[in-house]
């Protein structure tokens, strides 16, 4: 994308397919920036193995710490690779330390460098004892020799080996048993003689396990180390046959695919990335939606490189797939072969479940588990330069919205503007920039909003009749509730209802009183935004015979809306984890400032000769801030951001954004 060549960001994932000694390898690069978490999340879904990339000038970051966490939710193994190693300030030993303890994991350190930072020129694999050297007039990093560390050239180098490949043996032998027996059989005299195949197929146990990384090192900018890092991916990492889904043993051998990123392509039409677990695509195919329950035809089929694509005639399992024509499909939707597969293969699964006494509903299992999208933090409105391109709009945001589901669009039901929702300043502004350049709309942002919840203080009760005529029928509700707080974090309100309630009133009524207390729990009586943490208890509902279930929803809401306009009412403002790496020349006006910004100071932890910030600052504070950070540091800091929850604001300034908000200042 133009706006990553910008900024020199990843923004979309990108896919490339290639190949390496033999073997298939489908790669694709996902964004680090926390605006961009959908992307990571929905791409981790798809994946069999990663490599996590670190800066090794400074080891484990925050946005490190959030994608490691997407990881272990999605049981991913995977490979640590430092990069940067011939920046100023690399660092192998202070990176190694870092992912041991703020990851929590267990470094299997493979290679180590050969000179840091300047001097760095190649590196030296522990487990075959040789030294890889780049030639460095090449700027490819193509030409590259391999040679055995020998004890007359090399003695220092070989002996730093040896001992780091000891520890390696040590550290896999207490992770793996069989290579504990091994060790310990053969080889408990003397480590060298330890054949390496033993200690690599040692380490791919240990990898699929997910007990240990192995890290390797290098440099990316001049492709130093990318050789190595490929053999270590096609050695340690699992393959598709490696991997066992639960889902794939009913489809036996049947597609089964899931859709997880879909682009737009001007001559094309959609692009839908697709993930096969088993069976194959062909061109001209009739696959069947699960999710969206409808047919749909490939009309091609392509390998995705980054932005060209190669036409193929068939994809076997395993694979990540770029299908042309179909319309309907969206991210996380599972993709079969025709609807008479999907249900033979919920029979299997059921009679399957039957055996193991677990009953869950049969679409259910036949899901793939899709992506779970965070909710935004930022709104703004977006209007169109004229009203007679607002459908020109409208459809650019269907398209993007498609594409990036993290991205909310709704309608202000009050002013009647389009809202955007996103996941921070960087995602909407570069929401603004894409209609601008892919469908040629100059467009207005109104100020970035934040997005408030509200809560009550105190437990109330209401109680409400609704008495309407409408011609001969006589529609008559009487509705007692309370609203009480609740302490755990609930973003849907809790309904409970009085044992008095009579089960046969409720069976008829109870979907129409539960879209009454969601439709009210939407917007709160403060600010108009979403309520939370609340238990609303049913205690007595008389209702006429004849009654329509719209009339026993418009009782029950306007019952809630009495109560809550009741109640001692609360904000609630995001609060965000706030990370700023500083030199300690700029360390106090940094503090200071945000002292200002009623930030929240945990700690200050050293990193190297940074010295690292971190603390939780109100999102509606922090507007900007990259801009005046930039000012206050000489442009030398950085600082990374993500939601940590929601918190009560203090009076005062709850007060001060409520006349605000009614346009009293």
């Amino acid at each position: 994308m133009a706006q990553e060549r910008e900024r020199g960001i990843t923004i979309q994932s990108a896919a490339v397919t290639f190949d390496w000694k033999g073997y298939r390898l489908n790669l694709i690069d996902t964004p680090g920036h926390v605006d961009f978490t959908v992307e990571v999340e929905r791409c981790l879904r798809v994946l069999d193995g990663a490599v996590a990339v670190f800066d090794a000038s400074a080891g484990v970051e925050a946005q490190t710490l959030t994608v490691w966490r997407q990881a272990d939710k999605h049981k991913i193994p995977r490979i640590c690779f430092l990069n940067k190693m011939d920046k100023t300030g690399a660092s192998f030993n202070y990176a190694v330390e870092s992912i041991r303890e703020k990851l929590n994991a267990k470094p299997l350190v493979l290679q180590l460098p050969i000179g840091e930072a300047k001097t760095f020129k190649g590196v030296v694999d522990v487990v075959s004892k040789e030294k890889l050297l780049w030639n460095a007039n090449s700027d490819d990093g193509k030409d590259f020799e391999r040679k055995p560390l020998l004890e007359m050239s090399d003695p220092e180098l070989l002996k730093k080996t040896t001992e780091a490949r000891n520890a390696l043996i040590e550290q896999v032998a207490d992770l793996d048993d069989e290579f504990a027996d091994l060790v310990l059989g053969e080889f408990s005299e003397n480590f060298d003689l330890l054949p390496a195949e033993k200690l690599q197929t040692a380490i791919h146990r240990v990898t699929l396990a997910q007990t240990a990384v192995p890290v390797l090192c290098g440099s990316a900018l001049r492709n130093k180390g990318v050789q190595p890092l490929l053999d270590a991916i096609t050695m340690y990492l699992p393959s598709p046959e490696e991997r066992n889904y639960e889902f794939l043993q009913w489809y036996k051998g049947d597609l089964c695919a899931l859709a997880f990123k879909v682009l737009h392509d001007k001559q094309r039409g959609p692009l839908v990335f697709m993930r096969i677990y088993s069976g194959m695509l062909k061109p001209q195919l009739a696959v069947h939606n699960i999710n969206g329950n409808c047919t749909e035809r490939i009309s091609r089929l392509l390998l995705p490189f980054a932005d060209q694509h190669i036409e193929i005639p068939s994809l076997t399992a395993g694979n990540i797939a770029l299908t042309v024509g179909l319309k309907h499909t969206a991210t996380g939707d599972t993709i079969v072969s025709s609807k008479s597969s999907a249900l033979a293969a919920a029979r299997r699964a059921e009679r399957e479940g039957e055996k193991k006494h677990r009953r869950n509903s049969e679409a259910e299992r036949l899901l793939l588990a899709g992506v779970e999208i965070p909710e935004p933090v930022f709104f703004c409105t977006i209007e169109p330069p004229s009203m007679a391109k607002q459908p020109d709009l409208d459809h650019a945001l269907k398209c993007l919205h498609r594409e990036d589901p993290s991205l909310k669009v709704r309608l202000d039901p009050d002013t009647g503007q389009t809202v955007l929702c996103g996941m921070g300043e960087l995602h909407i502004e570069i929401i603004h920039d894409r209609i601008k350049r892919e469908y040629g709309l100059e467009t207005y942002l109104g100020p970035l909003q934040v997005a408030y919840r509200e809560t009550i203080l105190n437990s109330v009760r209401a109680t409400d009749t609704l008495d309407r005529t409408l011609g001969d029928k006589r529609h008559l509700v009487t509705v007692e509730l309370e609203a009480k707080p609740i302490e755990t974090a609930s973003v849907r309100p809790v309904i409970e209802y009085a044992d008095s309630v009579s089960e046969d009133l409720l069976k008829a009524s109870q979907e129409a009183i539960e879209n009454g207390i969601h439709s009210v729990c939407l917007q709160g009586p403060l600010l108009g935004s979403p309520i939370q943490d609340v238990a609303i208890t049913l205690h007595s509902l008389m209702i006429h015979p004849g009654t329509s279930t719209t009339m026993i929803s418009a009782c029950v809401s306007r019952c809630l809306q009495k109560a809550l306009k009741k109640a001692d009412k609360q904000v609630l403002e995001p609060l965000m984890g706030l990370e700023v790496t500083v030199t300690k020349d700029y360390l106090s006006p940094v503090l200071a400032d945000l002292a200002q910004r009623r930030g929240n100071i945990q700690e200050i932890q050293t990193r190297q000769n940074n010295k690292v910030v971190i603390g939780f600052v109100p999102l509606a504070e922090i507007m900007g801030y990259s801009t005046v950070l930039r000012t206050l540091t000489s442009g030398s800091a950085t600082f990374a951001l993500e939601l940590a929850n929601y918190q009560a604001m203090n009076p005062q300034d709850q007060s001060t954004l409520l006349s605000q908000r009614r346009g009293f200042t």
